[in-house]
């Protein structure tokens, strides 16, 4: 080995300013830390950013996902079709309602599916389809909506990688109905959380009862000056609501998403030039309509092949050179309860996929140092970690 960094890259860290914690401290003397008037103020900020009728938030995108797949009526006997390759909380949702996953192949250049790979797996008990945005780019947002429409099943975006990304000059969630999330790696922060955006209003009403015991108000409508103490179980609900001290954050961090999403841009810029020679190094394709990417991850695949070593062997010797990654994601098709029911061989190009891709380190306050940095740790580990 002979380059190592003095100091640990992460893979992601939050970009957390004073303004944030003043912000987050002004909740917590306010005496109003639970669902209040930042909460409402952080759906309608959000909302208006993106252009969307209709925004609810909550505690989490999985929660978000959970009451989406709920309110559209989904469950036992239904099928859902979706990725193998995206985060699993999806097909455990999918699962626990009693449906099916059905699991659709991803294109090797993109990380994403298609209309013309999901329209076969559609049946008779298809209720709805959920491609996903992957690390920033959209997927084929017209193809979709249209094989939706076509097919009668319900289109459901997950964009939880896609805050400030652009379709044809369309923010992701200004028309359909779309999942986000604000987790701490990605391109804005609410701690934890998520939003719900969508075209009807029933349906993101139906999600705002859901998400709080089924009750027909919540916190800041039944303590604040404005609200009353009656309330009524609508039908049974959950505890999925985000808090003030949550949506302080998304306050202060939204108006600088697109500051943030600039770095980013240039940060994976920096990295296309400096890998462009490593022979072993797969970088991803650009979707061919037109987008404007917000790059939340900088996803690239191992050509284990040249590089004559395993993809998670490689990804130790990076470590030791004190470059942190991530692994977006391991196909879940793959993995232990669900190996039970579908095994290997199902999606063969999702499967070469999974045991190849990696995450750089890529976030706003990294120096283009940093990114120089992971260019030789990958070299390095080429020419000496095997």
């Amino acid at each position: 080995m002979s380059f190592r960094r003095a100091e640990f890259l992460s893979f992601s860290q939050p970009s957390i300013s004073d303004e944030d914690i003043a912000g987050v401290v002004e909740s917590l003397k306010s005496g109003w830390i639970t669902t209040g008037p930042k909460t409402a103020r952080f759906e309608e900020a959000f909302r208006e950013y993106v252009g969307a009728r209709h925004a609810c938030s909550l505690a989490s995108a999985t929660a978000a996902m959970h009451l989406l797949l709920l309110a559209l009526g989904i469950g036992k006997d239904d099928e859902v079709i979706t990725p193998s390759l995206t985060w699993v909380s999806t097909v455990n949702l999918i699962t626990l309602l009693g449906a099916k996953p059905v699991f659709v192949e991803v294109e090797r250049g993109t990380l994403m599916t298609t209309p013309e790979l999901v329209e076969p797996l559609i049946t008779e008990k298809t209720k709805a389809i959920i491609p996903v945005h992957y690390a920033g780019a959209p997927c084929d947002l017209d193809g979709f909506r249209a094989l939706a429409e076509r097919r009668g099943v319900f289109l459901i975006e997950d964009a939880a990688h896609a805050l400030g990304t652009r379709y044809r000059g369309k923010i992701i969630g200004s028309s359909g109905v779309a999942a986000f999330s604000f987790h701490p790696i990605k391109n804005i922060t609410t701690t934890e959380g998520g939003m719900v955006v969508g075209d009807r209003e029933e349906l993101i009403e139906k999600i705002r009862i859901l998400k709080f015991h089924g009750l027909g108000k919540d916190a800041w409508d039944r303590y604040s000056r404005r609200g009353s103490n009656q309330v009524e179980v609508i039908f049974p609900g959950f505890k999925y609501n985000m808090t003030d001290l949550q949506a302080s954050l998304g306050l202060t961090q939204l108006p600088r998403l697109e500051a943030f999403n600039r770095r980013r841009a240039e940060l994976a810029e920096r990295y296309e030039e400096k890998l462009a020679g490593i022979e072993e190094i797969i970088r991803l394709q650009k979707p061919p309509y037109p987008h404007v990417h917000s790059h939340h991850l900088y996803i690239v695949l191992l050509d284990i092949e040249k590089a004559k070593t395993e993809r998670d062997r490689f990804l130790a010797e990076l470590k030791e050179r004190n470059i942190g990654t991530g692994i977006h994601f391991r196909a879940i098709h793959t993995q232990g309860y669900y190996r039970q029911e579908f095994g290997p061989g199902l999606l063969p190009e999702t499967e070469w996929i999974s045991e190849r891709l990696f995450s750089l380190p890529l976030f706003p306050r990294m120096r283009d140092e940093d990114v120089d940095d992971v260019a030789e740790a990958l070299k390095d580990v080429l020419a000496h970690g095997n």
